[in-house]
């Protein structure tokens, strides 16, 4: 029975003590070797998967090695780069005008506050938030990603919709210490059982704490709609 605990600060606790179980080894799964590289990636990575941009990175990355190697490229060679990047063109634009910002404003390093860092064209609090925490060890709130937004919802630990919104509420239910890790066992998650379409809840290890399970309940509360 999909049954939540009686808080949401007692159901946060228990699901993520859950998740560290099933995936020890969550992590990032970009592939990158200096902050440079995790920045591009990350900004890659907006509304596309993972492993689409280190597809791409892995030749990008050997063609562009310095923040000028970015500021100086052709713009439209660089979204030829990035072909099959979601919005590739927008994406592009955003890269090479950061790099130009770095170079102008940060000495050429890439800044190391969330001010600086969503000061750049395209970046905003989650890309900012992968940056301090993976570039500088620097865990300032909750990277909300689609996983994060989708499953939130769906346990009842969160009923905001944006992922603003959402970021603040879990950095008030969800303890310091687990802000970095959260993210990544939810995407964990998310890819292998908790899917948008189609969740794997027979096979879930937070099944019974879940509002949201097909096995008992007729509402997806990610997105308010009916189950097929």
């Amino acid at each position: 029975m999909g049954t939540p605990l009686d808080t949401r600060e007692a159901q946060a606790e228990e699901v993520i003590d859950r998740l560290y179980e099933e995936y020890p080894d969550s992590t990032i799964s970009l592939n990158f070797s200096n902050r440079l590289e995790l920045l591009i990636a990350v900004m890659l990575s907006a509304q596309c998967t993972d492993e689409r941009v280190n597809q791409e990175t892995a030749h990008l990355f050997e063609k562009y090695e310095t923040v000028e190697d970015y500021a100086e490229a052709d713009e439209d060679e660089l979204s030829e780069e990035l072909g099959s990047i979601t919005y590739h063109n927008s994406k592009a634009d955003y890269i090479k005008s950061s790099a130009r910002t770095i170079i102008d404003e940060y000495d050429g390093e890439v800044p190391d506050t969330m001010e600086g860092l969503t000061d750049l064209k395209g970046v905003g609090r989650k890309t900012a938030n992968v940056v301090l925490q993976h570039g500088y060890d620097i865990v300032e709130g909750v990277v909300v990603d689609t996983h994060v937004q989708r499953i939130s919802r769906r346990l009842g630990i969160t009923e905001d919709e944006r992922p603003e919104d959402i970021e603040q509420d879990l950095m008030g239910i969800v303890a310091e210490e687990h802000w970095q890790q959260y993210t990544h066992l939810f995407i964990s998650h998310g890819r292998a059982t908790c899917t948008a379409r189609n969740p794997d809840c027979g096979d879930c290890v937070l099944e019974d704490l879940c509002p949201s399970s097909k096995l008992d309940h007729d509402v997806d509360l990610a997105s308010g709609e009916s189950w097929d």
